[in-house]
C-alpha cells in the first residue's frame, strides 16, 4: 500500500471553530463557476424519472396543498407502475393486523424522491446502487425508502422500487447503504410508526387501538441485503432465520432511534475483514445517547448475529448528548465516528471523534475536533427547507510513515451569518487536527451553502460535495424549465434562493486542487415539492439532510436533489440527479 508523507502543519487540538475567510485556492466569480462544469466535462443523469414506481402505503394521506410550488398530494397508481416491484395490489405481508382504516385502500403513485446516498459494487465498478426517500405524498411526509440500480456506470438506472418488507409501518427512513467485499448491498432501515391529527400534524403515540399497525414494533433499526447478482426489483432479503432482521426494537414513545449509519471493513488485510458496523442515536427523553452494534458479513449476503448494542463513550459537555455517527474503517482496521455535540440548534456545537481497535467490542474518546462551532437556523433564509445533518466524515486509503491513515471532517459554520463550509485534518489517528481552512469558494459572502458530504478517491484526493446558492435563480426560458413560475415567491432572478450542487477536490495534505466545480447543470427551486417533515401546516420544508458521494477509478458520482424539469420531471417533484465527472 503506498505511504503518504504526512503534512508538516499540525494544528493544535482542538482546532479553532471559524474558518471562514481561509479559502487556499481563492474565490472565484459567479460566471467563471458556472462555467466550471462545462470546462470539467460534468454529465448530469436523471435516474428517478426513468422508471415509474407505486406502493400501497400504510397510512393514506390526501392532504394537498397544490397547486402553489407544484404540489398535488397523493394520487393513486392505477397501471402507472413500470418497476416490475409488487405495488400492494394485494396487502403486503407485513401489514397484517393492521387497524380498522389501515392501509390505504390502493397503490399509490411515488411522486418525490429526497434525500440519498450512493454506493459502487467493489466486483463490478460499473455497478452502482442508490438509495432515497421515496415520497407518495409531500404534503405529508409520507415515504418509504427506495433504490435505484445501474449497471453501466451510471448511464441508464432501469432498476428501481421502494425496498419492501417495511410497508406495514408509516415511514421508513434515512437512506444509507454499502457493499461488503462479495458485492451484497446492506442497507440500515429506520422503519417507524405514525398516524395523521385532524390538522395534518403526525402522531407518534402507542397505543395499541389507534396505532396503524399494532402487530409491528413503534420503531427498529433493521437491515435489508440485496445479494450478490440480484436483478429484480423486490429482490431483497429483510428476514434472518425466518424473522426480521432487527438490530434494535423500540416499541414505547419516549425512546426515538433516529440517524442511522452503517460501514463495512472490506480492507482484506483487516483483522475484522467483513465486519459490518452499525450506529444509531436514541433520542431517549429527548437526550440524544449514540449507540453501536456488529456483524460479520458471508459470502452468501447472510451475516452473523448482531452484538448487543452498547453505548458510545463521549466528551461532550452540553447535556443535549451526541448525534450524526458517520462510522468509517482505516487500512488498519481501525474503526472511527464522529459525534455532534450541541444543546441546541441556536448554540454553539462541538464534533467529538471516537474510535475502536478491537472490531466494535469496546469504544474509547479519541478527542474533539473542532469546538464552537455556530450552527446553522432550523431553516435558510428566503425559503424554508431546513437544515441537515451538520458534519461530514470520511477516511484516506494510503498508510502514513507513523503508520495511520489521513482522517478528513468537514462542518457547516454559520458564524458569518451565512453558510460556510468548513474542513479540517488529522495524521496522527485523530489526536490533532489542521487549521480549518474554508471550502466554498463563492465571491459574495453573503449566500448560503450547505450540507458538506466527503469522500476519497484510490489514490488519496479528498472530494467535498455540498449544496451551494451563490447562482441567482434563472430568468427567461431557463426559469421556465425550472418551473418558478410555481412559486407564488417569484424567484426569478432571486440570489441566495435557488439552488446547485457543487464539488471541491484536494489532494491528501488538503492542497486545494483547482476551485469549486458546478456538478449540477440546471439550477433548481428548493420550494417546489418541498416535503413537510413536521406535517402539512408547518412552515419547514424538506430536500434532504444529506446526499451521496462516492468515487471509483477515476470518477466521482454524486446523488443530489433537484426539481428541474429536464424534459423527464413535468411536474418538477424532487428527483435524484447522478452527477459524474473525472477526478480533477
Amino acid at each position: 500500500m503506498p505511504v503518504l508523507l504526512v503534512a508538516s502543519w499540525l494544528g493544535a487540538t482542538p482546532a479553532a471553530a471559524s474558518g471562514v475567510g481561509n479559502v487556499p485556492q481563492a474565490t472565484q466569480t459567479d460566471a467563471a463557476y458556472a462555467a466550471s462544469a462545462a470546462a470539467n466535462s460534468v454529465t448530469n443523469v436523471f435516474a428517478t424519472t426513468q422508471q415509474t414506481s407505486c406502493y400501497r402505503p400504510e397510512v393514506p394521506y390526501f392532504g394537498n396543498l397544490g397547486p402553489a410550488n407544484g404540489y398535488s398530494g397523493m394520487s393513486a397508481c392505477g397501471s402507472s407502475a413500470t418497476t416490475g416491484e409488487d405495488t400492494g395490489v394485494t396487502q403486503y405481508p407485513s401489514q397484517a393486523g393492521s387497524n380498522p382504516g389501515f392501509p390505504a385502500a390502493t397503490p399509490m403513485l411515488v411522486k418525490n424522491h429526497s434525500e440519498s446516498d450512493i454506493r459502487v459494487d467493489p466486483t463490478n465498478p460499473l455497478h452502482l446502487i442508490g438509495t432515497s426517500k421515496w415520497a407518495v405524498s409531500a404534503e405529508g411526509y409520507n415515504h418509504l425508502l427506495g433504490f435505484f440500480e445501474s449497471w453501466d456506470g451510471g448511464k441508464t438506472w432501469p432498476v428501481q422500487g421502494h425496498i419492501p418488507g417495511y410497508e406495514g409501518w408509516t415511514d421508513n427512513t434515512d437512506p444509507v447503504g454499502v457493499f461488503d467485499s462479495f458485492g451484497n448491498f446492506y442497507t440500515l432501515i429506520l422503519p417507524y410508526e405514525f398516524y395523521y391529527n385532524a390538522n395534518g400534524g403526525h402522531n407518534f403515540k402507542t397505543n395499541q387501538n389507534i396505532e396503524p399497525n399494532p402487530a409491528v414494533a413503534a420503531e427498529a433499526i433493521t437491515i435489508s441485503v440485496r445479494k450478490h447478482g440480484a436483478t429484480a426489483a423486490d429482490d431483497w432479503t429483510t428476514n434472518r432465520f425466518g424473522a426480521m432482521d432487527v438490530i434494535a426494537s423500540y416499541p414505547a414513545k419516549g425512546r426515538e432511534p433516529d440517524k442511522q449509519w452503517i460501514t463495512i471493513d472490506t480492507n482484506p488485510s483487516s483483522p475484522h475483514f467483513n465486519r459490518i458496523y452499525a450506529m444509531w442515536v436514541v433520542f431517549d427523553s429527548l437526550t440524544p445517547v449514540p449507540m453501536a452494534s456488529f456483524a460479520d458479513a458471508k459470502s452468501d449476503g447472510t451475516h452473523t448475529a448482531w452484538s448487543t448494542p452498547q453505548r458510545l463513550p463521549t466528551a461532550g459537555n452540553n447535556p443535549q448528548g451526541d448525534t450524526y455517527l458517520l462510522p468509517h474503517v482505516d487500512g488498519n482496521g481501525r474503526v472511527f465516528t464522529p459525534l455532534t455535540n450541541f444543546s441546541s440548534k441556536s448554540t454553539l456545537t462541538s464534533i467529538l471523534l471516537d474510535s475502536s481497535t478491537d472490531g466494535g467490542v469496546s469504544w474509547q474518546s479519541v478527542s474533539t475536533i473542532v469546538h464552537d462551532v455556530t450552527a446553522p437556523p432550523l431553516e435558510y433564509a428566503n425559503t424554508n427547507f431546513r437544515d441537515g445533518i451538520e458534519d461530514t466524515f470520511a477516511v484516506g486509503p494510503n498508510r502514513l510513515r507513523n503508520g495511520s491513515y489521513p482522517l478528513y471532517v468537514a462542518w457547516e459554520d454559520y458564524s458569518a451569518g451565512f453558510g460556510n463550509q468548513i474542513l479540517s485534518a488529522s495524521y496522527d489517528g485523530g489526536k490533532t487536527w489542521t487549521a480549518p481552512i474554508q471550502i466554498n469558494d463563492n465571491a459574495s459572502p453573503t449566500v448560503d451553502t450547505m450540507q458538506p458530504n466527503l469522500t476519497t478517491a484510490a489514490d488519496g484526493t479528498v472530494l467535498v460535495a455540498f449544496y451551494d446558492r451563490r447562482l441567482a435563480c434563472p430568468t427567461g426560458p431557463e426559469a421556465a424549465a425550472a418551473g418558478l413560475g410555481l412559486d407564488p415567491n417569484n424567484p426569478a432572478g432571486a440570489t441566495n434562493y435557488c439552488v446547485n450542487a457543487s464539488l471541491q477536490a484536494y489532494k491528501a495534505n488538503l492542497k486545494p486542487i483547482g476551485n469549486n466545480i458546478r456538478i449540477s447543470l440546471h439550477t433548481w427551486d428548493p420550494q417546489l415539492n418541498s416535503l413537510k417533515a413536521s406535517g402539512i401546516g408547518a412552515g419547514e420544508g424538506f430536500i434532504g439532510d444529506y446526499f451521496g458521494n462516492i468515487t471509483t477509478g477515476s470518477t466521482d458520482y454524486t446523488t443530489s436533489v433537484s426539481t428541474y424539469n429536464d424534459g423527464t420531471n413535468p411536474s418538477h417533484f424532487q428527483q435524484q440527479v447522478v452527477a459524474s465527472l473525472s477526478i480533477p
